[in-house]
């Protein structure tokens, strides 16, 4: 069952950069729009926002059949949380506050059935389109969907950086400034060395692997413009909407 993930992995092949939208409102029109516009993905936030997995669902559903990615940012790494995620088939996951290898090995294994080494349970439905892609298709499929995106941030990830990056079957590493910065007790000062040489470590180590993953993450404002990553969140929906009728307002304003 097509999840629009080929059509990201295509972008990034070719050397291009997808782009995307986070997505914290419960309304999937806001996906579909995102879609519509031409937004490579959607990151669906299920970690700070209060969807809950029936909105998930009709998120992920507004999309389908367009080439706009649909992930699904969960709450942490544990089985419980990503069960139900996994089963509504979207193009990848975002596991929050990945510290260490052996996080990442587990947040693989929660990823992938037991065949190939994991622990996910079965329950395919939307996995195999209801039955209609043939069961040994959709394992194969499988080995490598969903996207498994880690999110890095906090300095201890940091710090063990080199050895996430050796675990097999990472697809992304997504850096996650706010918490990052947050975690060496300097939230948001962009302009401070060591939050700089922290997100420049992230980035040089994790586009020195050889070894498939890529690196993406929430990239807005004036720090990213001379960073280059692979993809791009470019906007949060609340926020882009607020920007916009401020805008409005100043240019009603300055017409009286």
């Amino acid at each position: 069952m097509e999840n629009n993930l080929q059509y990201f992995l295509e972008k990034l092949r070719r050397g291009e950069t997808p782009l995307g939208l986070v997505v914290t409102s419960s309304d999937p029109a806001v996906s579909e729009l995102a879609a519509a516009c031409g937004m490579d993905f959607i990151w669906i936030d299920g970690e700070h926002s209060p969807m809950t997995i029936h909105d998930i669902f009709h998120h992920i559903l507004s999309v389908k059949g367009t080439r706009c990615a649909p992930f699904v940012r969960v709450g942490g790494n544990l089985p419980h949380l990503l069960k139900p995620v996994l089963d509504l088939h979207p193009a990848g996951v975002i596991i929050p506050m990945i510290k260490t290898a052996e996080d990442a090995r587990e947040a693989v294994r929660n990823c992938r059935y037991p065949e190939f080494g994991g622990e996910r349970g079965y329950s395919l439905r939307r996995g195999n389109d209801y039955g209609k892609i043939p069961l040994s298709q959709y394992l194969s499929e499988s080995r490598t969907s969903p996207h498994v995106i880690l999110q890095i941030e906090h300095r201890e990830a940091v710090k063990h950086l080199k050895e996430i990056l050796s675990v097999e079957g990472i697809g992304s590493i997504c850096i996650g400034p706010f918490d990052l910065s947050s975690s060496y007790g300097k939230v948001g000062q962009w302009d401070d060395p060591e939050i700089i040489q922290a997100i420049d470590t992230i980035r040089e180590e994790t586009l020195a692997t050889h070894n498939g993953v890529w690196l993406g993450g929430f990239c807005v404002g004036p720090f990213w413009r001379n960073r280059p990553m692979q993809w791009k969140a470019v906007g949060e929906d609340s926020s882009v909407l607020a920007a916009r009728l401020r805008e409005l307002l100043r240019e009603e304003h300055s017409n009286r």
